[in-house]
């Protein structure tokens, strides 16, 4: 796990392990908020260890910014905390999360102890602001990665937790592409001073909306090439000819996760147009 501090109070901790995924760790006076946790306990435990016990700050919050196991599994680990997200997350842990966690455990026996734990304070509507020990966390829905996912803004410091709808490569495939598109265009009048990434580096401020405006590109240049494919009457193998550097990314980052990433979207949006169709 590399650890980094983007600010006197924020750290930021990045797995070595599963897909360079992150969470982060907001230090008040009245303990730390956590936002999200990592894969493999061993590293949790790393970041448990480090506030707990080196900074003598105690985590009175989780929050899980998405169901997905990378980014909740984790949470186990903090009996002690209230655990906090949005109300569909709460529903997709208690059923697509216990399912998949109970596969998981049959391939990995270092996730033998991991336990599924429900949050208990969600909401449903617009977003959640949250006072801890002089900051003012606003937690927000922003769909698209999957349905579920929030955004975390930390107002003291202008620091956005964006969660997996940023990442190196944009990801629909447990989502949506409209609401991704809709989501990044509001994260841009946001204008923060950083972005934490799902997974991968930190973005400063100078570099956002590049960033940003790079990943709309990119879904609409899949979005134009899927459209293409059903236009024609191609079957889906042949979206197997649309590399991801075609349609504006690299193929590197997330050691080389990325391509497989770029795949998944356009066999997401492969299904998603045809069954627009057919729906017309």
């Amino acid at each position: 796990m590399v650890r980094e501090r983007i600010a006197d109070d924020i750290y930021v901790f990045t797995s070595r392990l599963y897909a360079q995924v992150t969470a982060g760790a907001i230090l008040t006076k009245e303990g730390a908020v956590l936002v999200d946790t990592l894969y493999f306990p061993e590293e949790t435990k790393a970041i448990k260890q480090f506030l707990e016990e080196r900074l003598q700050t105690p985590v009175r919050y989780v929050i899980n910014t998405h169901y997905h196991a990378d980014h909740s599994q984790g949470t186990y680990l903090f009996p002690q905390a209230q655990v906090v997200s949005h109300a569909l997350c709460r529903e997709l842990l208690h059923t697509v999360g216990r399912e998949g966690l109970a596969q998981a455990k049959q391939d990995a026996p270092e996730l033998a102890e991991v336990e599924i734990v429900l949050p208990d304070l969600v909401f449903a509507d617009g977003g959640l602001q949250l006072h801890v020990g002089g900051k003012t966390i606003e937690l927000r829905h922003t769909p698209g990665h999957s349905p579920d996912l929030l955004s975390v803004y930390v107002t003291n410091n202008q620091v956005l937790f964006a969660s997996d709808n940023l990442m190196p490569v944009p990801t629909i495939f447990d989502g949506s592409h409209d609401d991704l598109v809709r989501s990044l265009e509001t994260m841009l009048t946001w204008e923060p001073e950083a972005i934490v990434q799902g997974h991968g580096d930190v973005v400063l401020r100078g570099e956002i909306a590049a960033l940003i405006h790079s990943d709309l590109s990119y879904l609409h240049n899949i979005h134009t090439a899927v459209t293409r494919v059903v236009s024609n009457g191609n079957a889906a193998e042949s979206l197997q000819k649309i590399d991801i550097e075609s349609c504006g990314k690299s193929r590197v980052p997330l050691n080389g996760l990325a391509a497989d990433l770029h795949y998944a979207n356009l066999h997401k949006l492969y299904a998603e147009i045809n069954q627009n169709r057919s729906a017309t």
